[in-house]
């Protein structure tokens, strides 16, 4: 049974620890932890992991986050996995740092990789693990601080909020999304 995990962020050296790709760094992170290694395929890199009979496709777009639906959709339909196996994860200012959020579906939120997935797939119905980045910015300035890099304290709490992001996409495929949402919606410390 596949599941696809997008992991929302965008490509380029010049992306890498900032706020909006919060997704890549947890996919990275498991990637890492699993001992597996990602490949460039179409729309994207990709990796596999195997959780309980399991196969979870970790995606990261490269399409750029305003285009992460483009990515989604042409793996949901190459791997053929429905939209209740399908959880997208993704940086949210709405959010303090280190506050994760799981939800069933729901809406865009105003962010733009979630609303164009909508778009592509139609459906809001997908799963979708929100971390917060907070709102710390001044008026007009909010471009830069979602591109602007993680300190070195938000680097060391990533570390927490990715083993805690893997341990509810793994309870998703496992034991199914109210489950994953009780152990994924608290704060990090």
């Amino acid at each position: 049974m596949n599941y696809l995990v997008a992991g929302l962020g965008n490509i380029g050296a010049e992306y890498e620890n900032t706020r909006h790709n919060m997704g890549f760094m947890v996919l990275d992170a498991w990637a890492q932890a699993s001992n597996t290694v990602f490949s460039s395929d179409r729309y994207g890199s990709v990796a596999e992991v195997r959780e309980k009979g399991r196969t979870l496709i970790l995606l990261k777009p490269s399409t750029f986050m305003n285009l992460s639906g483009k990515a989604v959709r042409y793996w949901m339909q190459e791997k053929n996995i429905p939209l209740d196996r399908v959880v997208v994860i993704c940086d949210d200012l709405n959010l303090p740092f280190g506050s994760v959020r799981m939800r069933a579906g729901g809406s865009d939120g105003g962010h733009n990789g979630l609303k164009n997935i909508e778009e592509l797939v139609g459906s809001r119905d997908y799963a979708r693990i929100r971390l917060g980045i907070g709102n710390d910015f001044s008026r007009g300035q909010q471009v830069d601080f979602v591109l602007g890099k993680l300190s070195g304290p938000e680097l060391e709490q990533m570390k927490e909020i990715s083993v805690k992001v893997i341990e509810g996409v793994k309870l998703f495929a496992t034991q199914g999304v109210d489950r994953a949402m009780n152990t994924v919606n608290t704060k990090v410390k």
